[in-house]
């Protein structure tokens, strides 16, 4: 995901954990490619009534499926992947892995091209899944290893704010595209695209080169290596043992998970139940990833200036919360009102990025990709039940103050999420 704004020479190494190579200048890549599976999977979620149609079956049945269960397949599929994909990449490191996850995500976008049956969409589903878990996670690992420990939680900023600007403008453009070619075609040509993606990640992604003692390290290490699933468990169970790390990651998680569920769903949802254009949906859903886009960089930068995670955390958090609940509960007509509450609602959802950086901050540096994968894994898990539980909370023609009895559970929850972050131990001494 994205290119620093400064780049320290490594003549003078600022990394104090020694499982963190030293940054290496000649090689150091741009990471704004590293989300290559994004605009498929936007197409994937936002459009998925273009694929459904030429699934065979009855109109009806396929009419069922529409709604808040519509992405919670794809979002279970990526959320379960991403906890492997930390793991892997702390064991492997970044370019094999990367080059094969770019192949599985343009394997699924030509799955997804020639679906013709419920078998062939859940399967590429789940290949574009296991592909795409790399890409958000892997991006934030190279940051961690390219860079300084100091600028960890700037690199996975970085990285959400173009993944953010992707969502933001993915669908208009996507929608566009649809008017001009086929979804087929479209699959079509971002699997092309993968293919060159392929060959690039192939030539140009290294690894960083260890100093001496890092090798020594990393060749004791490997001979002392246990089987790969056995480690890949072992390192798991080693992150969700620290607290930081659970606690990070569920605060994390239901700050992402509100706004990913209010600004692609119930948002748009709500305002249509207030008499709002339909196409006021699209604008909102933008506004939220636009808000996320400046808030994931900007909570980074203020805990680095406070030198302190904890506050600008749990203050985020708590003010994404009223946030949510003005949304929810705003009069009748707030159309030019919801787009600016929408844009707060993904600016303060911004403070969930430091629930990375403490989860990376609290583990050795062997464990920093799967310490990411475990946050970003339960904001996708939230996200999804989010989506999903208040559609079980409503019924089939929902009045207003249906929405507003359904959807009352996401303030408690960023509530619950600031006071998870009160117990969280600050980490941002380690990294003034």
């Amino acid at each position: 995901m994205p290119p620093p704004a400064a780049r320290p020479s490594t003549a003078t190494p600022r990394r104090a954990d020694p499982a963190r190579p030293a940054p290496y200048d000649r090689r150091r890549r741009s990471l704004d490619h590293l989300e290559p599976g994004h605009r498929i999977r936007c197409l994937a979620v936002l459009h998925p009534d273009r694929i459904r149609r030429r699934l065979p079956g009855d109109p009806e049945d396929r009419r069922a499926h529409r709604g808040p269960d519509q992405p919670r397949g794809l979002h279970l599929h990526f959320a379960l992947c991403q906890f492997f994909s930390g793991a892997l990449l702390d064991r492997f490191g970044s370019r094999p892995l990367l080059t094969i996850a770019v192949a599985f995500v343009t394997a699924g976008a030509f799955l997804y091209a020639q679906t013709t049956s419920m078998a062939t969409l859940i399967a590429a589903q789940v290949v574009l899944a296991i592909g795409s878990a790399f890409g958000f996670v892997g991006a934030g690992y190279l940051g961690g290893q390219w860079f300084p420990a100091a600028r960890y939680g700037l690199m996975f900023g970085l990285v959400q704010c173009l993944a953010s600007l992707g969502s933001a403008f993915g669908q208009p453009i996507i929608s566009w595209q649809l008017t001009q070619v086929s979804w087929q075609q479209l699959l079509n040509g971002f699997g092309a695209a993968g293919v060159l993606l392929i060959v690039l990640f192939a030539l140009l992604v290294r690894n960083p080169s260890p100093g001496p003692e890092t090798l020594a390290q990393t060749t004791a290490a490997k001979a002392a290596r246990p089987p790969l699933l056995s480690s890949i468990f072992r390192d798991l169970g080693a992150c969700f043992r620290n607290r930081n790390v659970v606690l990070s990651a569920a605060l994390a998680g239901v700050s992402f998970g509100s706004m990913l569920a209010m600004g692609v769903l119930w948002g748009p949802r709500i305002m249509e139940a207030r008499g709002a254009e339909t196409s006021l949906g699209a604008i909102l859903t933008a506004m939220s990833w636009l808000g996320l886009a400046v808030g994931a960089p900007l909570f980074n930068v203020l805990s680095d200036h406070w030198n302190n995670r904890r506050i600008p955390a749990v203050v985020g958090v708590l003010l994404q919360a009223v946030a949510v609940a003005l949304l929810i509960y705003l009069p009748s007509e707030t159309n030019s009102v919801s787009v600016v509450t929408m844009f707060c609602v993904g600016l303060f959802s911004g403070a969930h990025m430091l629930g990375f950086t403490v989860a990376g901050e609290s583990v050795p540096g062997k464990l920093v990709g799967s310490s990411a994968a475990i946050v970003n894994g339960i904001c996708f898990i939230i996200g999804g039940l989010l989506q999903a539980v208040p559609g079980k909370l409503l019924s089939q023609s929902p009045a207003l103050a249906d929405y507003g009895h359904a959807l009352l559970i996401m303030p408690i929850l960023l509530v619950l999420g600031a006071l998870a972050g009160l117990f969280i131990k600050d980490t941002g001494t380690r990294t003034a």
